[in-house]
């Protein structure tokens, strides 16, 4: 290993175990929030310390093997255990690695899933309602609750497009590589004469944003109307309109659960997207300024210096 990056690890050991002696100070214990704070700190830091100590305590029994490699009696036994025991310290030390890799700051927030069909007409939307299906299930697997915040179905059964919210532990971390389109090639139930036909859906996967961040728009800058919803059978439905405000970036939601709470969370759905979207200019604006200073002070001369042709 590195020493830089052992050095590392060991002090992060050291604040690990000054942390705990912290939280177990009565003056600190009497202190609610900074009692809270090295809590959090001390949680944070026990991967990374329970794993440096296991990655000591395997390269204590490596260091004894390699001494019974002196003894005829035990060289070939030693010989076993020191291969068995150099792997392990090799996988202790890439998981100590990949614990000191720079997390996502979203992976601890929950996910907005946008899910649109795409080319394909009537079978994009029953591949929606398949993949809207799938991420059902796999929520289940991962024990995540999630809820359908608003949909558009299409006259084959399927969805135009439906909008989800997972919450649970590690959702975003899981889900962020989802987005983007995917695509189906099969014999669709729309089709009589067995034709293949190809058909697309776009995903689009965004952090819930929470209530303190900067880049989300606040409550009061979106108009919130609740209204009874107007077509057939669904007299009772209670309905949350968000009209586009200037904050909303033009965007609109709407849901139809019968619960008003249920539809409030059609809310924080536009909040996700006006988030994400300014975040995502916030993202490509240095980018933007760099590349506008060098068209204003790079100046390329090109010459052309002339040729002759000759029979």
């Amino acid at each position: 290993m590195n020493p830089r990056l052992r050095a590392k690890i060991e002090n992060i050991a050291e604040r690990h175990e000054e942390l705990g002696e912290m939280i177990c100070d009565q003056e600190v214990m009497a202190d609610k929030r900074r009692f809270l704070e090295l809590s959090r700190e001390h949680a944070e830091l026990t991967p990374v310390a329970m794993a440096f100590a296991k990655l000591v305590e395997l390269e204590r029994q490596l260091g004894e093997t390699r001494e019974l490699l002196d003894d005829p009696d035990m060289r070939e036994l030693a010989q076993a255990d020191v291969r068995e025991l150099g792997g392990q310290v090799e996988d202790a030390e890439t998981e100590l690695t990949r614990l000191l890799t720079p997390k996502d700051p979203n992976d601890a927030k929950n996910v907005i899933l946008e899910i649109r069909a795409g080319t394909g007409g009537d079978e994009a939307g029953l591949f929606v309602a398949d993949l809207w299906r799938m991420y059902n299930r796999f929520s289940e697997r991962h024990r995540w609750a999630i809820d359908q915040v608003e949909f558009s179905e299409n006259s084959a059964g399927g969805f135009k497009e439906i909008t989800g919210r997972v919450q649970g532990k590690g959702a975003w971390a899981q889900l962020k590589f989802e987005r983007g389109v995917h695509r189906v090639q099969r014999v669709p139930a729309t089709e009589s004469q067995g034709r293949i036909h190809t058909s697309t859906a776009t995903v689009a996967i965004m952090p819930e944003p929470r209530t303190s961040t900067s880049t989300s728009i606040p409550r009061t800058s979106s108009s919130r109307p609740c209204a009874r919803a107007a077509r057939a059978g669904s007299t009772s439905t209670p309905r949350l309109r968000g009209p586009p405000a200037p904050q909303a970036h033009g965007h609109r939601v709407r849901c139809d659960q019968r619960s008003p709470a249920q539809n409030a969370s059609s809310h924080e759905a536009l909040r996700s997207r006006c988030s994400d979207q300014i975040q995502s200019k916030q993202r490509r604006r240095p980018w933007s300024d760099r590349r506008e200073a060098q068209k204003s002070t790079t100046i390329i001369r090109r010459t052309a210096s002339p040729t002759t042709a000759s029979r």
